[in-house]
C-alpha cells in the first residue's frame, strides 16, 4: 500500500536506494510497456455508463498526500467506480521487481491472502487497492471486500482484477505492478503510474474464488462488464 505520494517516494528512493553497482540487474526499463487486452468489452462503452456520479462516499478523496480531495466514490446498480490516477503497489510476495531494493515503501504484506496463506504477487496478479475504511466511506458497507471483481480502464484499455489490498485511509488510485503493466502504465514503483485517467469499476457480490486465479476474474469480468453495459 502507498502511505506517500509519487513525488515523495521519489525522493525517498533517492536517500535510501543502494550503490549503483547493486542494482543492475533490478533496473526497471524505461522504455514503453506493452499493454495487454482482455475480454471484447470495450472501454468506451464502459465508460459511457460511468459518466455521471452519484457519490457513496461521505467525503472526497486525495490523489496522493498534499493534493486536493475532490474524489469521489461513485455508486450505481451493481457496482461502485471511481475516476483517479494511479500510484504502483509493489507489496506482497518479494520478485524480482517488487521488494525492498526496488520499492522504499515496500511491505512484504497484502490485505487479503492467497488459497494457499501466502500473500499475493504485486508482479503476477492484477489487483486494485481500495481506501481503508474510514469516516471517508466504509468499502465493506457496500459490498466491496477482498477478491471482488474489478474492471480498471486506461484509455481504451480494459483490464479486470480483484481487489486485493488496503491503502492510505484518504488517498485513492492504485494497483498492482501487474495491473499497471497490463494497461501500458509505466509499473516502476518508484516513478511509474499516471497522474489521471484512471476509472476503476468493482462489481459488487462478484468474488472470486481463489483470489489469485486471474483466468476466473477475467472471465467473472467480462460476463459482469457485458450485463452492466447492457443495463442489466
Amino acid at each position: 500500500m502507498r502511505v506517500q505520494s509519487l513525488t515523495l517516494a521519489a525522493a525517498g528512493a533517492a536517500l535510501f536506494a543502494p550503490a549503483p553497482a547493486a542494482l543492475p540487474a533490478l533496473a526497471l526499463p524505461s522504455r514503453p510497456v506493452a499493454a495487454v487486452r482482455e475480454g471484447n468489452v470495450r472501454a468506451a462503452d464502459l465508460l459511457a455508463k460511468v459518466r455521471g456520479c452519484a457519490p457513496v462516499s461521505k467525503r472526497r478523496y486525495r490523489r496522493d498526500g498534499g493534493t486536493r480531495a475532490d474524489i469521489a466514490v461513485c455508486g450505481t446498480r451493481g457496482v461502485v467506480f471511481w475516476k483517479a490516477d494511479m500510484d504502483i503497489d509493489c507489496d506482497g510476495r518479494p520478485g524480482l521487481r517488487c521488494n525492498s531494493r526496488t520499492d522504499p515503501l515496500f511491505s512484504s504484506a497484502t490485505a487479503y491472502q492467497q488459497s494457499d496463506g501466502r500473500e499475493l504477487s504485486a508482479e503476477t496478479l492484477p489487483y486494485i487497492v481500495v481506501p481503508t475504511t474510514s469516516g471517508i466511506w466504509n468499502h465493506r458497507d457496500h459490498g466491496v471486500r477482498g477478491g471482488l471483481v474489478a474492471a480498471v480502464i486506461y484509455r481504451d484499455r480494459v483490464q479486470y482484477a480483484v481487489v486485493g489490498d488496503t491503502g492510505p485511509h484518504d488517498i485513492i488510485g492504485e494497483a498492482s505492478y501487474a495491473t499497471a503493466k497490463a494497461l501500458g502504465i509505466r509499473p516502476d514503483p518508484r516513478g511509474g503510474g499516471t497522474n489521471s485517467g484512471v476509472t476503476y469499476i468493482v462489481f459488487k457480490n462478484s468474488r472470486v474464488s481463489p483470489i489469485e486465479n486471474h483466468a476466473a476474474a477475467v472471465t467473472a469480468g467480462e460476463r459482469l462488464a457485458r450485463q452492466f453495459v447492457r443495463g442489466g
